[in-house]
Formats: structure tokens, sequence, C-alpha cells
């Protein structure tokens, strides 16, 4: 590591106060000037240049701890990418806090003002001959604006410039969050949560909310817990440590209500559950409450954050069980609300305020307007919903209106998909956290979920990272402006073929939304047996768009493979993800290709068996050879999913324990061994041709009957 500790200024630091009331002269600005950052700053204008052949000197001045760290992982950075950081370098960037001498003289050059928004989270950059100051008024905000500078350098080695700016820069939102399921499927290795924290943290992500339903190990109750799938006490309170220096908060959520299946399932719990091995706790059952407690003392002992998240949404189950007759007198809405109090009653010695999922209670506005103040002064509700509206006001007025804090919780769209869906994404996250800010709503919590077991988290960084803008940037983000800053800003791809991958991906999913309406890129669409009768109803409505839908894959996998020629570019297992997601969405075009190519060409053959003309019969041998020999089309269907299972597998190891592959992997190996039998099933076909020149029916086989315009 190499850049400089500069004597602090030993000046009264309550002078700051009085320095940002100052009304310095302003620079003019471009507003969300066209640099490709992320979060593109509030105000930014471009200046000179620099090269950085020689290298560049991290300067740290009025070095605190906290600021050493920011210098630290800064230099990290650099040299990710091949750029010294020495002493000897001619150009700079220097690290300041707004309190200091030379902080206030960067500030008067660059005659900007330091207004009170900035002080918490906020940061400016001021140029200069040689590189840029970097000026904080607190550890978080040097850190932040050392990574707005690692985002100013572009290129790689020798080849490297630093891109100087004047930029002043505070966050919209206080509480910039992502929720990551942990509990259906995918846990990350250790290693990998801390890589999400310091890349969240990059990104101005301030909130990380792991999702635990039994995948957090609890010693009072260890039962559910599955070996190898867990997070330790231990590496908890590690985690937190870790993220406190990238100035990430980390919430987790323990559900507390419902979606305790994997607990309710054992027998020990049987008597807590709603409804026989159910997914929701029995609010009549003293039993939960005390479970809950059990679990929460532990859960706040690991994770001293001031917030903690109950979860409590999708309680489906209640009222058709134990409490049945409550909720027939009463009303769901009441007993649901009645337990949420007793909930947080009993966890009132934890002096934490608790987040809940807004899904239950927006349904009963007025109960929730009814609710006790002191209540209401303990709850944040986070306002769930994942498809793009006009108006987010159903789900955010009824907490607005009660008084209650609240967060809005858009979602990234993996869910049970090859690919995400950002057709969904980007406008629900825009419109979502743009009308949660005109509400007053304290934070946004983008939402991970793995429904399906098999997502993968590289995956993701996409949707991520435009929730990052869209929560830090006042009102409206530009969805264009981040989809043409995105790939230079994750990747250091100059080139923007990684921005048209992704665009090339987002139109193959809108090809299947419009054919379908209600579905896209789906497992369901990957994993479907084309020969299989479900297969043979979704053919008909797929079968228009194959050849485009092929293409806009394939067009993507060439694009990320130009953009890796040129070599340097970084977040290469998320290009890994990506190339298997378009490889991924391929295959669905491919395989309904083939079936339909086989259907015809048996069907042909079989036609053609009662002929003796030799022509005829050299036909039907050469179709056969096409269906099934060395390069036949059952072949393809073998070779692509045997394909896929290798890199689906190595991409699943890149960040997460082998804790459940076996499950996703079985489903490549049953898909493989179906292909396999159908081969040989094929074969015995050909020989009884080269016995008896006669053929099965098509239905004996199990192939499905050609395309109606193709009889």
């Amino acid at each position: 590591m190499h850049f400089s500790a500069l004597t602090p200024d030993r000046r009264n630091p309550g002078r700051l106060s009085r320095i940002a009331c100052a009304l310095l002269l302003s620079l003019p600005f471009v507003a969300r000037a066209q640099m490709a950052l992320l979060p593109a700053p509030r105000e930014a204008a471009p200046a000179e240049l620099l090269p950085l052949a020689a290298g560049v000197h991290v300067v740290c001045a009025s070095c605190t701890a906290e600021d050493t760290f920011a210098a630290a992982e800064l230099t990290r950075e650099l040299t990710k990418i091949d750029v010294p950081t020495t002493s000897s370098a001619s150009a700079h960037i220097a690290l300041l806090r707004a309190d200091s001498a030379a902080g206030r003289e960067a500030l008067s050059r660059g005659r900007l003002t330091w207004s009170p928004e900035m002080q918490a989270e906020g940061y400016a950059i001021v140029p200069d001959a040689t590189g840029i100051n970097v000026v904080g008024a607190t550890s978080t905000g040097v850190f932040y604006g050392a990574m707005t500078a690692r985002q100013l350098v572009t290129g790689y080695g020798s080849a490297a410039k630093l891109q100087t700016a004047t930029v002043r820069d505070w966050p919209a939102m206080k509480y910039r969050g992502v929720h990551d399921d942990l509990s259906r499927g995918p846990m990350p290795t250790f290693e990998f949560q801390k890589k999400e924290i310091r890349t969240f943290a990059a990104y101005k992500i301030n909130v990380y909310s792991p999702y635990f339903e039994n995948t957090l190990q609890y010693l009072s109750d260890p039962l559910a817990a599955p070996p190898g799938g867990t997070l330790s006490p231990a590496q908890a309170r590690e985690l937190v440590v870790y993220a406190a220096q990238y100035h990430v908060m980390i919430v987790p959520e323990q559900e507390a209500f419902g979606h305790l299946h994997y607990m309710l399932n054992e027998e020990f719990y049987a008597s807590l559950s709603e409804t026989p091995n159910g997914h929701v706790l029995a609010p009549g059952q003293p039993g939960s409450l005390a479970l809950t407690k059990r679990m929460y003392a532990e859960l706040a002992a690991e994770f001293p954050a001031p917030l903690l998240h109950l979860g409590a949404d999708e309680t489906v189950e209640l009222g058709k069980g134990q409490t049945k007759a409550a909720v027939d007198a009463q009303g769901l809405g009441k007993v649901y609300l009645d337990y949420l109090q007793s909930t947080v009653a009993a966890l009132k010695p934890l002096n934490r305020r608790f987040l809940f999922w807004g899904d239950i209670a927006m349904k009963e506005p007025a109960l929730v307007k009814a609710l006790p103040q002191d209540f209401k002064s303990q709850m944040i509700a986070v306002a769930w919903e994942y498809n793009p509206h006009t108006s987010f006001a159903p789900w955010i007025k009824p907490y607005t209106d009660a008084g209650i804090e609240c967060w809005v919780a858009p979602g990234v769209n993996n869910w049970s998909r090859v690919w995400p869906n950002f057709n969904n994404t980007l406008p629900n996250i825009q419109q979502f956290t743009a009308q949660g800010q005109a509400s007053g709503c304290t934070g946004q919590l983008n939402t991970i979920w793995e429904d399906d077991g098999e997502a993968l988290f590289n995956n993701n960084w996409y949707a991520l990272l435009y929730g990052a803008e869209a929560a830090w940037h006042k009102g409206e983000s530009s969805i264009p402006q981040f989809q043409g800053n995105y790939g230079q800003a994750f990747h250091g791809d100059a080139s923007g073929k990684i921005n048209e991958a992704q665009q090339e991906l987002m139109a193959a999913h809108a090809l299947l939304k419009n054919n379908f309406k209600t579905s896209d890129a789906s497992d369901l669409l990957f994993w479907i047996d084309p020969w299989s009768a479900d297969g043979q109803i979704y053919a008909p409505k797929i079968r228009s768009s194959l050849h485009e839908l092929r293409l806009h894959a394939e067009r993507a996998i060439i694009l990320i493979a130009e953009a890796r020629a040129q070599g340097n570019l970084r977040e290469q297992d998320a290009l890994d993800a990506m190339d298997l997601g378009a490889r991924r969405m391929d295959l669905i075009g491919l395989k309904f290709q083939l079936t339909d190519d086989i259907a015809i060409e048996y069907d042909a053959a079989y036609r053609l068996q009662n002929s003796k003309d030799r022509d005829a019969r050299t036909e039907i041998a050469r179709d056969l050879a096409d269906i099934n020999a060395v390069n036949g089309k059952l072949q393809d269907f073998r070779n692509n999913y045997s394909l896929l299972r290798d890199l689906y597998e190595s991409a699943w190891l890149k960040s997460n324990r082998p804790y459940f592959l076996r499950n996703n992997l079985a489903r490549y190996d049953f898909t493989l061994n179906t292909w396999f039998a159908r081969i040989d099933k094929f074969r015995s076909a050909q020989r009884q041709w080269d016995r008896t020149q006669t053929l099965p029916p098509a239905s004996d086989i199990g192939i499905p009957g050609p395309p109606v315009a193709a009889r």
C-alpha cells in the first residue's frame, strides 16, 4: 500500500458547522454529468483527463483510522486494474476531511458550498493541476468519495487515465439496501458474502439484509439448521465487523410469523404450526412467542444494528388451522396485527426497532392507522411489490397515512428465471423508489429471492446497481443513463458491448413475455420436456419466436466474448453467469426447434416406409441418421444439457457452498438420462428399420406429431 498520512489539522472541529453554512460561490454544474459513474453524482462537471502511465499517489490527509481504511481500499481497487500506487507518481488522489485546513482550502478553491444535507454521507471532489481532492465531513463521506474517485480511473495499467472532475454529491435516501434470500437453496460462501459487502459499499449501498428461515445457527434451537448450509454465530459476528469497515449495516431478517416451514416441519415444533407441517406460527400457542424470543435474543447478540427485520409476510395459512375460530370472530387483519404487536412487546427488552413486510397490514389501513403510537414508533413498514406500476400508492399510503416510517422494496426479478427479467426490474425499481422518496419513505430494500433454488447471485448485479442508483438519486433515476454507464462502471468495458449484451437478453425476455403474457424466460421453459404433453401445449405459443429468441441470446454470447477479447474486464464471474444465462435462453429456443425438426423428419420417414423406390429408402436412412447419429439432433439435446450442467456447477461454486447444489445438478442429470434413454429407444427403431424395413409409429418412441403447418 502506498499512500501518505499527512499531519491532521488540529483546529477546532466545530468550525465545520460554520463552513457548512458559509455561502461560497459555486461552479456551474452539469447535472448528472455524462461520466460513467454509478451512482451518478448529484452535481458533476468533468475537467482534465490525466494519464496514469507512471501510477497515482493516494494521499490521506487528516487521516483517521477509518480514512486510512478508505485509502487502503482505493489502493486495493487500483491495484486490481494494474495502476501503480506510488508516492513518486506525478498524479494524486487526496482524501481530506472537510474541517481540515486542506479540506477547507480545496472547497474554497473549487468554489463549493458544503450544505447541511452533505454532512452525514456527502462528499465533494475538487480537481487541481495534478489530480483530485476528495473531501468528506465523515469517514462515510470520505469513503464514498474515494469509491467515486476509483470510478474516475478508467483503462488498465499504463493506459489508465484519471478523469478529473468537480463533484458535489449526497444521497436522497438514508437507507439503501439489498435483501438477500439465504434460505431457499443457494448459501453463499463466507468469502463471497464479504465480496458482496465490498461491492455494495463501492456503489454506496449501506444496508445488507440476509434473510433467514432456518439457515442461521441458533444454539437454543439447532434442530432445523441444515448441516453445511448455515451461517454460524461466529461468522455472523465477524461479518458485522467486516461490514462496518465499509459503512454497511447488517439488518438480518429472521422470519417470526410466516415462512417457517423448514422449522415447523420438525415434529419438535409441530404444536406451534397453524396447520400441520405448515408455514405459519399459530398465534394462540404460547410457545410461538417463546420460540421467537429465543431466536431474537441470539440474533440481537450477533447483529448489534439498531434495526432487526421480523418478516411476517405472506401468512396465508393464518385462520385455516389452530386460529380459525379467532379469525372467524375477529377478522384476519386484527388477529394478524394483534400478534405482530405481541411479538414486538415480547422483544422490547432488545431495544431495537423492527422492520416488517407490509403486504398483510396494507389491506387493513383503518386498523393500521388505529395502532398504538408507541407500537408505530417501533416499527418500519417495508412495502414490497415487484412489478412496474403507474402508482405505488396502494403499497405506500397505508403506512404514511398512519404515521409509520416506511421503506420500499422493489425486486430484481431473478426468481425462477434462467436470467433476471430486467424489463420488469428497472421500471419497478425506478418508479417504486421515486414514489417512495416523494412520499417520505426513508429507505429502499432491493430484494433477491431464490424461489427455484437454482438462481445465481452473480446474475443480479445489473439490478442491484440500478437499485443503488435509484436510492442515491433524488427523484426519478434515468434508466437509459444507467444502461449506458453500467458496462464501464462495473466491468471496465469501454466498448459498450456488455451494455448491448444486457439489452439483447432483455429483448429475449420481451419476446417470450409477448407470447405468454404471464411468463418469460422461466425455468419452466428451460426444464419442460418438449416431447411431453405440457411441452406440446407450450410449443405453439413459442414457435413463432424461436428464431428471434435464439438470435438475441446468441448475440449476447458473441458480445460478451468480443468484450472479453479486448482484455482486462473486471467481475469475470458475473460475465460467466451472464454467458450461462444467455446459453440457457438459447437452449430454450433450440430444444423446441429440434423437437419440431425431429417430428417432421420422422413423420416423413414413416410415410415413405412402404415405398419401393430406392431413393425413398435412402431418404429414410438419411432422416433417421439426422435424428440419431454422431451429430444427430437427439445428441444435440444431450450435448447442450451436458455442457450447461458443467458450466452451471462451475458458476455455482464460484459463489456458493456445495450445500443444495445436488438438487440442481440432479435436474440436469435427470434430463440427460431422459435423452440418453430416447437415444437408445430411437436406435432400436433404426435397427428395426435395418432388419424389417418398417418403422414403429412416432407415438411408440414418444415423438410428438409434427407441427400442424408442416403436416
